[in-house]
């Protein structure tokens, strides 16, 4: 017979391995899965200066390695695979990967968000020395700077007033002559003397440095309307186009809202299905950031632990519970 795991963790970065160290410890034997980009985007951020315990800051991709290993060390069975679907019609849930298939009693969905980004090969390139999409993240570094900022909507402008904090300069770059943005975070942005708009234009190219080290000297637009290219100096570049759940293999398996984020009950991590539970970005359209991924994965442990508990008391194998 199949091993049915008490916990199967999708996805790992700071909500899987968090919930992994708190199911290990407590005693579930979890297994993650650990999905495409293992350890998340952290795994493509230089220097973390804002995660508590870390004064002198971390590189992310130490960060998360820290993370796994501690995982590691509880217990926890940590398989290299992806996620291709999910059965919750009924128990145990079944979970199908790349690998092989796996069954469990709960699930805990930490698969997170990816950024949108442009999709440009110089953007790639220079992604993490320069590049970013996280103000909150990075704004820090460009103090003094000036900066672009790239979109149209709130989150390009909340991201730009809150670099204006940091940088001597904010361009706003949108592809059309007027912004998606609520009126509010419009008028916001036009009146604060540090920020500027450049209209109808589209990135083309990031310019820069790659010796001795990567280095953003600037930018390349294209006139969205003529088609006439222009360069641009600029320090630093905020993509801020919107960000993606990883949530395509739950499609018609788990409730998702308009934007495809799996909807969860208020103040806690349970999802509409019984024994599935979410943490982190999956979720999350507002904070995006490490730490309050990691604080979810907590309590999505806790309440996967306290779940199972209180199926065990009723005297029933979870197998046989109905999932809705």
């Amino acid at each position: 017979m199949p091993r049915i795991y008490d916990v199967v963790v999708l996805g790992s970065g700071p909500a899987g391995y968090t919930a992994a160290i708190y199911a290990a410890r407590a005693n579930l034997q979890p297994l993650m899965i650990v999905g495409p980009q293992p350890g998340g985007q952290l795994t493509i951020t230089t220097e973390v200066e804002n995660y508590p315990g870390f004064p002198d800051g971390i590189q992310g991709p130490e960060l998360m390695q820290k993370m796994r290993d501690q995982a590691a060390r509880f217990g926890t069975e940590i398989v290299e695979a992806t996620v291709e679907s999910v059965n919750f019609t009924k128990r145990p849930f079944s979970v199908r990967t790349d690998q092989g298939e796996y069954q469990a009693k709960s699930v805990i969905v930490s698969t997170g968000a990816s950024a949108r980004l442009l999709g440009i090969p110089s953007e790639k390139e220079f992604f993490g020395f320069g590049v970013s999409a996280c103000a909150t993240c990075d704004g820090f570094f460009f103090k003094g700077k000036r900066v672009m900022v790239v979109g149209g909507g709130d989150t390009a402008l909340e991201e730009a007033t809150y670099l204006t904090r940091f940088c001597t300069e904010v361009v706003v770059v949108h592809r059309r002559d007027a912004l998606r943005a609520s009126k509010i975070m419009q008028e916001r942005a036009a009146a604060n003397p540090k920020i500027r708009f450049i209209w109808n234009a589209a990135v083309e190219e990031v310019l820069g440095e790659t010796v001795p080290r990567h280095l953003v000297r600037g930018v390349k637009l294209r006139d969205t309307k003529s088609g006439a290219l222009s360069e641009h100096p600029i320090d630093g570049i905020f993509v801020a186009i919107g960000h993606q759940p990883n949530t395509g293999f739950l499609k018609g398996s788990l409730p998702l809202d308009e934007k495809d984020y799996v909807i969860t009950e208020p103040g806690n991590s349970r999802t509409k299905i019984a024994g599935v539970f979410t943490a982190g970005d999956v979720a999350d359209a507002v904070y995006r950031q490490a730490v309050t991924a990691a604080g979810s994965g907590c309590q999505a442990a806790i309440d996967a632990e306290r779940w199972l508990e209180a199926q065990a008391h009723r005297g029933k194998p979870v197998s046989e519970e109905p999932t809705r």
